[in-house]
């Protein structure tokens, strides 16, 4: 039996959207309704969309569509997680080469002030701190929210890191 969102059972979650091929912005609109369709979750902010360079993986990538939304969830992280992953794949994602380019790239940021590690997965996103195209859309959202681990507000977490460039916020409401 599905069980009923209420407010005492939410959890707050960030997740972390990136992609590169094939319209991107199509894609982060399809997994927004996907998880807003979604019984157990609902969709609460999305932040402005960002055009970043990409960080690792192969040469020649074109750059990336990034942006981060705000949900409301009775879903377990991990749950969520496997639901993340099944619309990667529904967005056409391929897993190929690490860090390689991709249609639709899910990540898991925070949940609520959760710490955990496991071998799925690990919570708050373990390169989330070092990363100004994920940083930045947080900050949009919530800048006064607090890394679980670092006990840092994630504004101060964004000021710390070397100005990137690359990164244009490309338009605020999608």
């Amino acid at each position: 039996m599905p069980q009923t969102m209420t407010e005492k059972n939410l959890c707050r979650a960030f997740i972390g959207l990136g992609g590169n091929l094939d319209e991107p912005l199509a894609r982060f609109l399809e997994a927004r309704q996907w998880l807003d369709a979604h019984l157990r979750i609902s969709v609460i902010a999305s932040s402005p969309l960002y055009q970043t360079a990409p960080v690792g993986g192969p040469t020649g990538q074109n750059d990336y569509l990034n942006a981060v939304l705000e949900l409301a969830t009775s879903l377990s992280p991990t749950e969520l997680l496997q639901y993340c992953l099944e619309l990667e794949q529904r967005g056409g994602r391929q897993r190929g080469v690490r860090w390689g380019a991709r249609t639709l790239d899910i990540d898991l940021l925070l949940v609520d002030d959760l710490i955990c590690s496991t071998p799925q997965l690990t919570l708050p996103h373990p390169r989330l701190h070092r990363r100004s195209f994920v940083l930045q859309p947080l900050c949009d959202l919530v800048p006064d929210l607090q890394h679980p681990v670092s006990g840092r507000t994630l504004a101060e977490l964004l000021k710390s890191l070397p100005t990137e460039a690359g990164n244009t916020q490309l338009q605020g409401t999608w």
